[in-house]
């Protein structure tokens, strides 16, 4: 899965941050002390697959739509469209949110004209938390146990796609400094945690 999508960190760009908007979205400190993982004993009820539906950050002010998302012909990871920047996107190829294994959620930063769903994602710590809703109502939690800011030049690809043995998550966008030149983030905010162990995955 990690060489199908080597090139997911370059497609993670938009077109740039609106003149008159709100600044430079919040970002990670250059490092970021990881909170412990649970125990390897901590109970944790993988789940069946089940498309995601709906993401909900309290740190972020996000409820948003998740969408399905494939590779494109270049083998890169698709993006939801800059038209639709309030939504997210899950890789489908790989494990949905609650499988075992990291489910991938990625969303945009901002656009010309306003914020992305994203905009605030640098600003989770370890220890918050998000939920995702699921089409056979459960909703699991998860609890972030890292971020990081990664060039795109040096996507951390088997880290963020790779087995992990247990339910995971990461949600990723643009981070950096932006280019206003070439259009590009210089880097990629990058969020990573575990289904809660206490979760019950409770339907709706």
């Amino acid at each position: 899965m990690a060489a199908l999508i080597i090139g997911a960190g370059a497609v993670l760009c938009v077109a740039g941050l609106r003149p008159d908007g709100p600044g430079a979205p919040p970002q990670p400190p250059a490092a970021v002390a990881p909170a412990p993982s649970p125990p390897a004993s901590a109970p944790v009820r993988a789940l069946p697959r089940s498309s995601p539906e709906r993401i909900e950050i309290p740190k972020g002010d996000v409820r948003a739509p998740v969408t399905a998302l494939g590779v494109d012909a270049s083998g890169e990871l698709e993006v939801p469209p800059l038209s639709r920047v309030d939504e997210t996107g899950w890789y489908e190829h790989g494990p949905s949110p609650g499988e075992i294994g990291a489910a991938v959620i990625v969303g945009h930063v901002d656009s010309k004209t306003e914020p992305g769903v994203f905009y605030k994602l640098g600003a989770l710590r370890p220890g918050d938390t998000f939920r995702v809703l699921r089409a056979d109502g459960t909703k699991p939690e998860f609890e972030v146990y890292d971020v990081e800011r990664a060039p795109k030049d040096d996507f951390p690809t088997d880290r963020v796609y790779g087995p992990t043995g247990r339910p995971e998550a990461r949600l990723i966008t643009c981070g950096g400094s932006f280019d206003r030149d070439t259009g590009h983030y210089s880097q990629n905010v990058i969020v990573y945690a575990y289904m809660s162990p206490t979760d019950e995955s409770r339907t709706t």
